[in-house]
């Protein structure tokens, strides 16, 4: 079966795998395989464990809804990470939230005190005064 992961920034994943053990942090956990049953699934957080063979990888899901569907899998996500463990995909992700928070907050701080310097240059030019 095929599985398509994808968050707001594109593809994160597109592959072939055997099944797809999916893992919600409140509604526990269930297995998808080869011609199961139509299925679509919220995830408010938690991961999916793709097996391929003897190869198995994590994915981290925030915000996302799961479909499966003639031996299809689509996975829509507002964040996504993927790794080896659960646990280490989960750091790596908390990292990148992290720093883009970090530099949301530099960018709002830098936005802050280019708002103050135009006001200063409009209030010295006298612009709009005769």
């Amino acid at each position: 079966m095929k599985i398509v992961i994808s968050t707001h920034q594109g593809v994160l994943y597109s592959e072939e795998i055997d099944y797809v053990v999916i893992h919600e942090q409140t509604d526990g956990e269930f297995t998808i395989m080869h011609d199961h049953i139509p299925v679509v699934s919220v995830m408010n957080e938690g991961f999916l464990k793709l097996v391929k063979g003897k190869d198995e990888l994590y994915v981290i899901i925030i915000s996302g809804i799961l479909e499966f569907h003639d031996n299809n899998v689509t996975v829509i996500a507002q964040e996504a990470q993927a790794g080896k463990t659960p646990e280490s995909t989960k750091r790596h992700l908390d990292e990148i939230r992290k720093a883009r928070l970090e530099k949301n907050r530099q960018e709002s701080s830098d936005f802050t005190e280019k708002e103050k310097e135009l006001r200063k240059h409009i209030s010295n030019a006298k612009a709009g005064q005769l």
